[in-house]
C-alpha cells in the first residue's frame, strides 16, 4: 500500500547568511513577518516598504531523508510559488513556473538537503517577456508573463505583494507496482438514475508494467471492478434512483462518498475517495425576442443566480483555512447567495473552499485564471496553461457545487475596448485559449459541464462582448461615472459583475491604521484606497444624495456605506423584477484579502458591511420592490421559492411628517419562481418633484424570514432635497433570556427614521447585528439583536446608531 509522508516541518528559508525557521505551507513574506525580520505589510503604509520581498530571490532548504522498502518515492508539491529550481543532495531535482499546478518528481533512492530556489517573479516574467514580446494590461505589472496569482501584483483593491514559496502542502509518497494518477468522474443522471462513469488513469513502476490490477469502484452501495493491464480503465456504476444535489434555496444537498482502490493478488496498492452529488447542469444560451439568454439550469429548473465575486480571501493564500472558507462561505449562504463567482485574477482555491459549497449549496462559477490582459500564447507559457488547466479540471471535477467553466475575466472586452487591437497588430493575446485551448480541455475531461469563453461575453464577435443584451455583462459604467438609478437604464440577460465602495467597519480601519486621524484623505486611509480615483467617485455618489459631509468622518463613513448598500440594492431589485429576461446578478464582491476601502461585503477582517445586510434582504426568496417606469411606478413581487406567494400589499402615499394622504390594498399572487408586476393606482404615485411625500409599499407577511414584514420605498427626489424632519427616537436596552452574550436594542420612532444603521463593532470589535438598513414611520419601532458586544450602554448604542439627517 502507498505510504505518505507529510513534509511539514524542518523547513528553513536563507535570509543572508541566517536560517530563519519556515512554515510549509506558507510563504516568504509569513516567514519574514514571524521572524520580526518586515512589518505587517497590512498594517500603515507598511506594503510599500516590504515592496523589496517581492524583488529577491529566495532559497528555502530541508533535509530529506528517507528509508523505504517500496519501489518508487515521489517528492510531490500542490504547489510552489513560483519560478522554482530544485536540487536533492547537490543534484538536479527539476524546475517549475507555474503556482497554480501541482509538481511530482522521482527521488527514489535520493537523499540529502532538498534545497528550493525561487526566483523573483519580477525576474521571471522579464525573462519570458523577452521571448513573447510586449503585451497589454490595464495595470503597470507583469502578471501576464507567469503563472502566477495575478492579483499578487496588486489590484484596484489589493495590494502589491509578490509572494514567493511553499505555499501548499508538500510530501513524499513511496509506493510499488502502480499508483493511481489521475480519476475522471464523470456524474450525470438519466431518467431518474445516477451515473459515474470513471475514468482512471495509472503510473507503474518498470516491475509493474504489464501486470494484471485490479480497480474497484463503490458508491452509494453499488460496485464495479475492472481488470486492467495497461495504463487506463473505464468503470460504469448505475444508482437507482439517487438523491439529487440542489443548490441552496431549491432543495438538499446530498453527497455520496465515492471511493476507488487499486490493488493486486497482494491486496491494495492505492485508494482514491471523494464525495459526489447527483445533479445535471444546463446552461441555456438561447437565441430569443430580448437577445441572447444566459441562464443555469440545474436538475430540469431554470435559476435567477444570486451570486458574489469571490477574491482570495487572503494576500497570503497559504494562511486561508479550512475553518476560515467555511466561515465566509456560511456568510454567504446566510445571505441567500446561491453561486460563488471564483474570479480569474485569484487562484483555483482549495479543496476544502469546494467541500463547503458542496455542503452549503453554492453553486461556483469557476474562471480560469486569465484576468484584465493580452496574455501571450507561446511557449514556455502554452505549455503550462494546458498543463494547469488539465490539474485543476481534473481536481474539481468531482464537486457537485462546480457548475460553469469561463474562460477569462474581461480579456475578450478588453481586446475590443481597451485600445490593444492596435498595438497587438497580429500578435497573440489570449484568444487562442479562450476559444480554442480551454474549450477542447474541457470538451475532453469534463463534458458534463457547460463551458463559456469570457466573462463578460456575448457569445461571437457578431456582438460586442459586453452587449446587455446577449451572454454575460459587466456593468462599470455606473460606478464609475454616474448615478446607482441609472442600473435601471438596461436590463442585462445576465449581470455578472458590478458594485459599488465603501469603507470597511471602523474597528478594521482602527486595527489597520493605529494612531491615525481618521480622515477620508488622511494618508493611511489613502493608501488603503487602491482605486482610480476611488475617493472621488464615493464622494461623487454621496454628493448626488446628501450634502458631502465637511470635517465629521463618522457621517463620511456612514453615507459612504449607506450610498454602497442602497446602490447595490437598485441594481439588484431592478434585474430580479425583470426575471425570465435577466437570469442572475453576480456582485462585486464578497470578500476582501486585506483591510481596504472595497467593493466588499465582508471586510478585509471579516466584519459584515452594511451591504451584507441588504444582500440578505434583496437575495431572500421573496421581494417586494417599487420600480419606477415611463408610466409611473410599478411594484413588482418577486418570488424565487417553490411555493406561490400570496400576499397583500398595503400602498401609502405618506407626507414627510407621516401623515397618510392616499392608502390602498392590493391582493396579489406570484407563481412559484416568478415575478408579478403591477402598476402603482395614479393617485398613490407622489409627484416626480415632490419634497414631502413618499410610497410605502408594505407585504401582510414575514415573507423574508427576518420577523418584520416586507417593506419598499420610493422617495421621488434625492435626500438632500426632501423636508425630512429632524429625526427623533428613542433606544431601550432589552437583555435576551439565557443568552447573555445577547442585547436587544429597540429604537422607537417619533418622526420619519430613513435609513437606521447600527454599527455594532462600534459596541466592541468582535459585536454583530441580525440585520442592516432600516426605514420607520412615525410610531413604528424596530428590534436589533446584538450579540458577542458585552456590557453596553443606551448611550454607547445611541453613539453607534446612524440615520439619514440632512435637516
Amino acid at each position: 500500500m502507498k505510504d505518505v509522508t507529510p513534509l511539514t516541518g524542518g523547513w528553513s528559508l536563507r535570509h543572508g547568511e541566517d536560517l530563519l525557521e519556515a512554515r510549509v505551507p506558507g510563504c516568504v513574506h509569513t516567514d519574514l513577518l514571524a521572524a520580526g525580520i518586515i512589518p505587517d505589510p497590512f498594517l500603515d503604509r507598511n506594503e510599500a516598504d516590504v515592496a523589496w520581498v517581492g524583488r529577491r530571490a529566495w532559497t528555502y532548504v530541508r533535509q530529506l531523508d528517507h528509508d523505504s522498502e517500496h519501489e518508487r518515492t515521489d517528492l510531490v508539491f500542490e504547489g510552489l510559488d513560483t519560478a522554482a529550481y530544485l536540487t536533492l543532495g547537490g543534484r538536479p531535482v527539476g524546475t517549475t513556473r507555474n503556482m497554480h499546478r501541482g509538481h511530482r518528481f522521482d527521488v527514489t533512492g535520493r537523499t540529502g538537503e532538498l534545497e528550493i530556489r525561487f526566483a523573483s517573479a519580477y525576474d521571471e516574467a522579464a525573462a519570458v517577456r523577452a521571448v513573447t514580446g510586449e503585451r497589454p494590461n490595464v495595470y503597470p505589472e507583469p502578471s501576464q508573463y507567469i503563472r502566477k496569482m495575478a492579483c499578487a501584483f496588486g489590484w484596484d483593491w489589493g495590494p502589491t505583494l509578490v509572494t514567493a514559496g511553499i505555499w501548499r502542502p508538500a510530501r513524499l509518497e513511496h509506493w510499488s507496482t502502480a499508483r493511481i494518477a489521475r480519476v475522471r468522474p464523470l456524474v450525470t443522471v438519466e431518467d431518474g438514475t445516477g451515473r459515474v462513469e470513471v475514468r482512471l488513469e495509472l503510473e507503474r513502476t518498470a516491475r509493474g508494467q504489464g501486470r494484471a490490477l485490479r480497480a474497484e469502484a463503490r458508491v452509494a452501495g453499488v460496485r464495479a471492478e475492472a481488470t486492467v493491464t495497461g495504463d487506463t480503465a473505464v468503470l460504469r456504476l448505475d444508482v437507482p434512483d439517487p438523491r439529487l444535489w440542489w443548490p441552496r434555496g431549491y432543495g438538499e444537498q446530498p453527497l455520496y462518498d465515492f471511493d476507488i482502490t487499486l490493488g493486486d493478488e497482494s491486496g491494495p496498492l492505492d485508494t482514491w475517495h471523494r464525495r459526489i452529488g447527483f445533479r445535471t447542469v444546463e446552461l441555456d444560451r438561447s437565441a430569443d425576442g430580448h437577445g441572447t439568454g444566459f441562464t443555469l439550469v440545474v436538475n430540469g429548473v431554470r435559476i435567477f443566480a444570486r451570486g458574489v465575486n469571490w477574491i482570495p480571501d487572503d494576500a497570503f493564500p497559504s494562511r486561508i483555512t479550512p475553518e476560515r472558507y467555511r466561515a465566509r462561505l456560511t456568510q454567504a449562504a446566510d445571505a441567500h447567495v446561491d453561486l460563488v463567482r471564483v474570479w480569474g485574477g485569484g487562484i483555483y482555491e482549495d479543496d476544502a473552499f469546494y467541500d463547503a459549497c458542496d455542503e452549503l449549496g453554492l453553486m461556483v462559477w469557476q474562471d480560469f485564471l486569465f484576468a484584465c490582459s493580452a496574455y501571450p500564447e507561446e511557449q514556455p507559457l502554452r505549455g503550462e496553461v494546458e498543463a494547469e488547466a488539465r490539474d485543476n479540471v481534473v481536481r474539481l471535477m468531482p464537486h457537485p457545487s462546480l457548475v460553469l467553466w469561463n474562460g477569462n475575466n474581461e480579456n475578450l472586452w478588453g481586446f475590443r475596448d481597451w485600445d490593444w487591437e492596435e498595438p497587438l497588430a497580429g500578435d497573440s493575446w489570449g484568444e487562442g485559449y479562450y476559444l480554442g485551448l480551454l474549450p477542447r480541455v474541457v470538451a475532453e475531461l469534463d463534458p458534463t459541464r457547460p463551458y463559456a469563453a469570457g466573462s463578460p461575453w456575448s457569445g461571437s464577435w457578431d456582438h460586442h462582448p459586453n452587449d446587455p443584451a446577449h451572454g454575460t455583462h459587466h456593468s462599470w459604467e455606473v460606478w464609475n461615472r454616474q448615478d446607482y438609478a441609472e442600473y435601471r437604464a438596461n436590463v442585462p440577460r445576465f449581470v455578472a459583475e458590478f458594485g459599488w465602495q465603501a469603507p470597511p467597519a471602523l474597528t478594521t480601519l482602527r486595527r489597520a491604521l493605529p494612531g491615525e486621524d481618521l480622515a477620508p484623505d488622511s494618508p493611511g486611509m489613502l493608501h488603503h484606497q487602491k482605486a482610480e480615483d476611488g475617493n472621488g467617485k464615493l464622494n461623487r455618489g454621496v454628493a448626488r444624495h446628501f450634502p458631502l459631509p465637511e470635517g465629521d468622518f463618522d457621517r463620511w463613513h456612514y453615507l459612504t456605506q449607506l450610498v454602497q448598500a442602497r446602490a447595490v440594492a437598485a441594481g439588484i431589485e431592478h434585474w430580479r423584477a425583470h426575471w425570465p429576461v435577466c437570469a442572475g446578478t453576480i456582485v462585486w464582491q464578497l470578500n476582501d484579502c486585506w483591510p481596504v476601502t472595497s467593493w466588499a461585503a465582508v471586510d478585509g477582517d471579516g466584519r459584515p458591511k452594511p451591504l451584507y445586510h441588504e444582500l440578505r434582504r434583496v437575495y431572500a426568496d421573496r421581494l417586494l420592490t417599487l420600480q419606477p417606469d415611463a408610466d409611473g411606478l410599478v411594484l413588482a413581487v418577486v418570488n424565487q421559492s417553490a411555493g406561490t406567494w400570496r400576499t397583500t400589499v398595503t400602498l401609502r402615499r405618506v407626507e414627510a411628517d407621516g401623515t397618510v394622504a392616499g392608502e390602498a390594498r392590493l391582493d396579489l399572487t406570484a407563481g412559484p419562481r416568478s415575478v408579478t408586476r403591477t402598476e402603482v393606482p395614479p393617485t398613490l404615485v407622489p409627484d416626480a418633484d415632490s419634497a414631502k411625500e413618499f410610497l410605502v409599499a408594505d407585504a401582510d407577511d414575514d415573507a423574508d424570514g427576518t420577523g418584520e414584514a416586507l417593506r419598499a420605498l420610493h422617495f421621488p427626489v434625492p435626500d438632500k432635497d426632501f423636508a425630512y424632519p429632524r429625526p427623533r427616537y428613542d433606544v431601550t436596552l432589552e437583555p435576551v433570556p439565557g443568552q447573555g452574550d445577547r442585547v436587544d436594542v429597540v429604537v422607537s420612532a417619533r418622526t420619519l427614521v430613513r435609513d437606521l444603521l447600527l454599527q455594532p463593532d462600534r459596541l466592541g470589535p468582535a459585536a454583530v447585528c441580525d440585520r442592516g438598513r432600516q426605514t420607520l414611520l412615525p410610531g413604528e419601532r424596530t428590534r436589533i439583536r446584538v450579540r458577542d458586544c458585552g456590557p453596553v450602554t443606551v448611550d454607547a448604542v445611541t453613539a453607534a446608531l446612524f440615520c439619514v439627517d440632512v435637516v
